[in-house]
């Protein structure tokens, strides 16, 4: 959670939370954010497209981060997955799909409308025709007014190497430069879903999930530049719900601890969202059943995934409520993949 309301500095305010957010979610009844369809491919990110359109998963929507901005209102950072030249298939072969990084704006967090232009492209990022991934957007320590974003940079298939690098704004996200270097990567491993968490004004602390081996951490203590990786595994993907993989985690702090909420896979064709508790952010134990599973919506009848947790606007004397939103799909496509959207759920 990145609420730039508690502090629009680097610290440990941005991801605290009042209260628990809970177990309990009730889900959209409609999608946030949709895909392009099969014939608008190349429409602009703003389009608005006819409810008979035809969509077969060449596209989605995916890897929803959300902050909340000093001045109020939410900017939604997520990617949309394209086919890439000389692969049609898009984002039903995602090893070969491409990848660019968009946002939307919602000014109560629950409405949200798609923003014009493209915030980070594969090329710009490093990433040549592949992908480009959103990750997380923090305060860049020691900079008022200045975000960081930690985003997945992939130039080849999923079983290639990758970096998480990082790039900088001055006007709320909207334009990026990027930063020389890698924030993280090492020869033959693959990083996805970065998450920074402010363990202090100087230290942080990158959450992320490493294919084959679960969800990792690594310090910094220079506000986020350099990584160390810290030993052990902070979730493994060792149970009945996220057997195959686990990654995305989403972590707040209470006064408690720290919640996390993450994406586990079951199987290749069936993904839920998850939730952990940790005394310090090192050891965690995992909650058990699933906080969203797939299936009450139909854009969500294979697999709920990836998501991002945010307070909605709270007035005194009322219960603080939260919302999240996540990405879907409905599983239409061969093996279950299908249409990747973006849909909500608020706390109960």
């Amino acid at each position: 959670m990145i609420d730039l309301l508690q502090s629009a500095l680097a610290s440990p305010l941005i991801h605290s939370v009042p209260t628990d957010p809970g177990t309990m979610w009730t889900k959209d009844v409609d999608i946030a954010i949709d895909t392009p369809p099969d014939e608008a491919l190349t429409d602009p990110p703003e389009a608005l497209w006819p409810a008979n359109a035809v969509w077969t998963g060449k596209s989605g929507a995916v890897a929803p981060r959300v902050v909340v901005l000093p001045g109020g209102g939410y900017r939604m950072f997520y990617t949309q997955i394209l086919p890439r030249p000389g692969y049609s298939d898009g984002a039903n072969d995602y090893n070969n799909a491409t990848s660019r990084i968009q946002s939307a704006f919602s000014s109560d967090g629950r409405k949200w409308t798609r923003e014009p232009g493209v915030r980070l492209s594969p090329l710009a990022g490093g990433a040549g025709e592949f992908r480009v991934v959103s990750g997380d957007i923090v305060p860049v320590t020691g900079a008022e007014g200045k975000l960081r974003m930690y985003y997945e940079c992939c130039n080849g298939p999923q079983s290639s190497s990758n970096a998480i690098k990082t790039a900088v704004s001055d006007d709320e996200g909207l334009t990026w430069v990027v930063e020389p270097g890698d924030r993280l990567s090492r020869s033959n491993r693959n990083y996805v879903s970065p998450r920074i968490v402010f363990v202090d004004e100087m230290r942080c602390r990158l959450y992320c999930g490493e294919r084959g081996r679960g969800i990792i951490s690594a310090l910094s203590g220079d506000g986020g530049l350099t990584f160390n990786e810290e030993p052990g595994i902070r979730i493994r993907p060792d149970g009945p719900y996220d057997a195959m993989t686990v990654f995305a985690p989403e972590i707040m702090r209470a006064d408690n601890g720290y919640i996390m909420y993450h994406a586990g896979y079951s199987a290749q064709n069936r993904a839920c969202i998850l939730r952990a508790t940790s005394d310090d952010g090192l050891v965690w134990r995992k909650h058990g059943d699933p906080i969203v599973a797939p299936g009450a919506a139909p854009w969500d009848a294979a697999k709920c995934s990836e998501m991002c947790l945010y307070r909605l606007p709270h007035q005194d004397g009322q219960v603080t409520r939260y919302r999240m939103v996540y990405e879907a799909c409905d599983g239409t496509a061969p093996d279950e993949r299908g249409v990747w959207r973006i849909a909500g759920a608020s706390s109960e």
